[in-house]
């Protein structure tokens, strides 16, 4: 061939269209979303036979349940004059426990014994003080006088009679004056507490 159709050189002239790869990329976007979509498909038939809805309506029920706030009237705490306190001096301080229990005296609480700890808590007791009480004293007579000492640690015995050991420890200085400690048994006797959920 001759004109403008000749050819020249070593090159050929292109004669059939360019590939298109959106046209690829399409397919595969396609294929991949009818993938997904058979998957979930697949999922929720599994979900209608197998009772999956009934799972997820008891466990939102469950997460109900668990948020919801309910409250019940607090447990009612001794009066002081019911609470019998034998107090205890476990510092190198002389008078000590003779001062404690008539301020306690003072506010109201029954004393007991007044003299030097046990040798078991002399001078081993390093915070402000510890009370010593039955098991049946850790939910009663040790909320209402742990509102007179602020950071006193607690422990139980064997005891089976209500009175509870006052035993001054190396740090104590002060109950709380009474104000506080009034204010802080009010918000003891006040505080709601979580109730038993019929859920």
């Amino acid at each position: 061939m001759g004109g403008k159709y000749r050819i020249t050189g070593n090159a050929y002239p292109r004669m059939r269209r360019p590939r298109h790869r959106r046209r690829l990329v399409l397919a595969a976007v396609a294929a991949v979303v009818a993938l997904g979509l058979a998957g979930w498909g697949t999922l929720q038939l599994i979900d209608v036979f197998t009772g999956g809805d009934e799972k997820a309506v008891a466990a939102d029920h469950k997460k109900k349940c668990a948020s919801a706030v309910q409250t019940a009237p607090a447990k009612a705490l001794p009066r002081p004059a019911g609470i019998k306190v034998n107090v205890y001096n476990a510092t190198p301080r002389s008078g000590l426990a003779k001062a404690a229990a008539d301020e306690l005296k003072k506010r109201g609480f029954a004393i007991g014994k007044v003299g030097n700890a046990p040798a078991a808590y002399d001078k081993k007791v390093p915070g402000p003080g510890l009370l010593l009480g039955a098991p049946t004293a850790a939910d009663g007579s040790f909320t209402v006088l742990g509102t007179q000492l602020p950071g006193s640690t607690r422990k139980t015995d064997t005891r089976e009679t209500a009175d509870v050991d006052l035993i001054l420890g190396t740090k104590f200085k002060t109950f709380s004056t009474p104000a506080a400690a009034a204010t802080a048994l009010t918000a003891l006797t006040t505080k709601p507490a979580p109730a038993p959920s019929s859920c």
